[in-house]
């Protein structure tokens, strides 16, 4: 995993990788993240709402379920990639002249501060794996990456659903169940 992840070093979809791999977040809550939900000095995340593309546009809207709304550890590869993103997106907002990120701007928006499109980050996952030759997986399966590393660790069920959002710890046996018995 941490091969496939420094081979997408310097693509723009890195530190969203970072963060999908290292929280198990869906990918509309990952594009819905504003600064303000990051405590990188606590290395944690609060997962408060999420995104979703539709006729309109973009919708911002309550996680899937209640326990969808959650704060999230993060690995410290995940808080180095925030961090790098963090400090390009302030030298670029400096070059054009834009000043400060605001506290509730998006993490993976544009420079003007604009919601990112969740299909986006789709799109630019599968540029990636064309252009830097990883397996063909989807976005998705980063998310059960995290969970099969959570419980290859020896992490109980209950842990592993809370930390995914799931209603359920019934849920989550019922995805992983295979892995929990090996």
């Amino acid at each position: 995993l941490s091969g496939a992840l420094k081979k997408l070093d310097g693509h723009s979809i890195y530190p969203i990788a970072a963060l999908a791999i290292g929280t198990g977040a869906r990918r509309g809550e990952i594009a819905a993240l504003r600064w303000n939900d990051l405590d990188l000095d606590a290395a944690m995340v609060r997962i408060e709402r999420s995104l979703e593309q539709t006729k309109e546009g973009i919708r911002v809207k309550s996680p899937k379920t209640a326990a969808g709304r959650r704060s999230v550890s993060l690995p410290a590869f995940t808080v180095v990639a925030l961090r790098d993103h963090r400090r390009q997106t302030l030298e670029l907002r400096l070059q054009l002249g834009i000043g400060v990120l605001p506290g509730d701007a998006p993490v993976f928006g544009d420079f003007n501060g604009n919601w990112p499109n969740p299909y986006s980050i789709s799109d630019r996952w599968r540029d990636a794996v064309k252009s830097r030759k990883l397996p063909k997986v989807t976005f998705h399966a980063l998310r059960h990456s995290h969970a099969s590393a959570l419980i290859a660790a020896g992490l109980d069920v209950v842990a592993v659903s809370r930390r995914l959002g799931h209603a359920s710890p019934a849920l989550t046996l019922s995805t992983y169940s295979h892995l929990f018995k090996n």
